[in-house]
């Protein structure tokens, strides 16, 4: 086996675009063109000196000694195929850590994002490389933002060739996530399957605070390779559901949502819970717009034809007590994960927003303290991020967004199921609150009840005592309780 370079190394990334079309294109014919495209590459990286660390597929990963040489490779590859293939090439110089399995580091992840942003049969290359091969004529197209890397990178062009803008960040709007996503991987790729698979419309459901818009933004960094653009719309701050689509065009950077028509674009509907009559508009657009793929953020299903409803479950607790050991450092370093806080996260249901608002308390509260005073979370569960929404700066204003949007018979329902401290059957819950199937179906489409295979329904913790707090205030709580009671006692009895 040919020896790895070390100390500064250059590396060159490749693969064949759109592999899989030209598989289905050609038949049988693609294993020799596979054939060919390999010794082409193993031919060109042999005499300029470079080793070839791992191949799958039809991708490449070299090693070299010096950028120079990897320069000279990727022309003469990008010569030798003359068009035939499509292959994309990215060429990142650093210096990365060695180790027995081979090469880690930023630099290898970040040679491989930039060969990802570009097209079949152009040459990117990083800054640090540009650097080291000054009497190359190469394109400078600028800095880009690339997924999973915090700082833009500056990327260069072998050749004068034209191509369509690359697939970076760029090509979107998306916010920078404030801190790595924690846990939620079996999600990420669950959701990215499903648009994979051909769907067009996905509505990510959960409770406020259950971390949803989150998730999006991640799945969103995740698909830009797989499409023209991606677009985050925030959809709070819009009351009247007739500007839903002047909202998605200006989100998108066009006139109208009619020029989306012939784009392959990804947008993410953040926060649609309260503009629901604007849902048979999404049906609209999707029909007109073929490319267009959207994934929306609410508490509650759309109830369109085409959509595929994913419903987000709290943090396993492992995951819970990750998070809030992350969040809690920022402001106190030496927290652990220990018995009071893997408490904690049992008593606020794994619920992400809760969990942060729980991890900022540890400044002035320790853990084992702050769990002592968890009996009542709404009063405590306060004083989010200023640049936060208004309703999740408390989990009391994050649940009041959701009580409001409800109708009053289905307000009342809620209120009325308080009385159960644990887990409760339908025919419970018709006995002691008058429950209809309606009513029920709808708390659960809103994500303040939750279902278990047994046919038996709970209420998260947090909402159940906000939704206490609410029945304590009305006319109707010695009623209720006293029918909570009568059923209890003669199932007792």
């Amino acid at each position: 086996m040919a020896i790895l370079p070390s100390g500064t190394v250059t590396f060159l990334f490749t693969d064949i675009e759109g592999s899989t079309k030209l598989l289905r294109e050609i038949g049988a014919a693609y294993a020799a063109e596979l054939a060919a495209h390999r010794r082409v590459v193993r031919d060109a990286v042999a005499g300029r000196g470079g080793v070839e660390v791992d191949t799958q597929g039809d991708a490449f990963f070299v090693a070299f000694g010096r950028a120079s040489d990897a320069i000279a490779a990727a022309r003469a590859v990008q010569e030798a195929l003359d068009g035939r293939l499509k292959v994309r090439m990215g060429i990142h110089t650093g210096e990365p850590s060695m180790t027995d399995e081979g090469y880690v580091g930023m630099d290898v992840h970040r040679a491989a994002r930039i060969a990802a942003a570009g097209h079949g049969g152009q040459v990117l290359v990083s800054q640090s490389t540009r650097d080291l091969v000054p009497g190359e004529a190469l394109r400078d197209l600028g800095s880009h933002r690339l997924k999973d890397l915090a700082a833009p990178e500056r990327i260069y062009q072998l050749g004068d060739a034209t191509f369509p803008p690359l697939r970076t960040l760029d090509r979107s709007n998306l916010p920078l996530a404030p801190s790595p996503l924690v846990g939620r991987q079996r999600e990420v790729g669950e959701l990215l399957a499903l648009f994979r698979e051909g769907r067009r419309l996905v509505t990510l459901t959960g409770a406020g605070g259950s971390g949803k818009s989150r998730l999006a933004l991640q799945v969103a960094a995740e698909i830009t390779d797989d499409v023209d653009a991606v677009f985050f719309v925030p959809l709070a701050p819009v009351h009247d559901p007739a500007l839903v689509p002047s909202a998605i065009a200006e989100a998108a950077g066009v006139r109208t949502v009619d020029d989306l028509r012939e784009l392959e674009a990804f947008l993410v509907l953040d926060n649609f819970e309260h503009l629901l009559d604007a849902a048979p508009a999404l049906g609209e657009l999707l029909a007109q717009a073929r490319g267009l793929r959207l994934l929306v953020t609410s508490r509650t299903r759309l109830r369109l034809t085409a959509e595929e409803e994913f419903p987000l479950d709290p943090l396993p607790v492992d995951d819970a007590v990750s998070l809030f050991v992350q969040r809690a450092r920022t402001v106190r370093r030496e927290v652990v994960a220990d018995a009071a806080v893997l408490e904690i996260c049992r008593h606020l249901d794994g619920l992400p927003l809760a969990l942060e608002l729980a991890a900022s308390r540890v400044k002035v509260l320790e853990p084992s303290m702050l769990l002592e005073r968890l009996g009542r979370r709404l009063p405590l569960l306060t004083g989010g991020a200023r640049d936060a929404p208004e309703r999740q700066r408390t989990l009391r204003a994050t649940i009041d967004w959701s009580y409001g949007l409800l109708n009053p018979n289905v307000q009342q329902l809620l209120r009325r199921l308080s009385v159960f401290a644990g887990s409760f059957s339908l025919e419970a819950a018709e006995q002691v609150a008058e429950a209809e199937l309606d009513g029920v179906e709808a708390l659960a489409d809103w994500s303040l009840l939750t279902s278990s295979d047994d046919g038996r329904f709970l209420m998260l913790e947090t909402i159940r005592e906000y939704a206490s707090e609410r029945l304590e205030e009305s006319d109707e709580r010695e009623a209720v309780r006293s029918r909570h009671l009568d059923v209890f006692l003669a199932l007792a009895e």
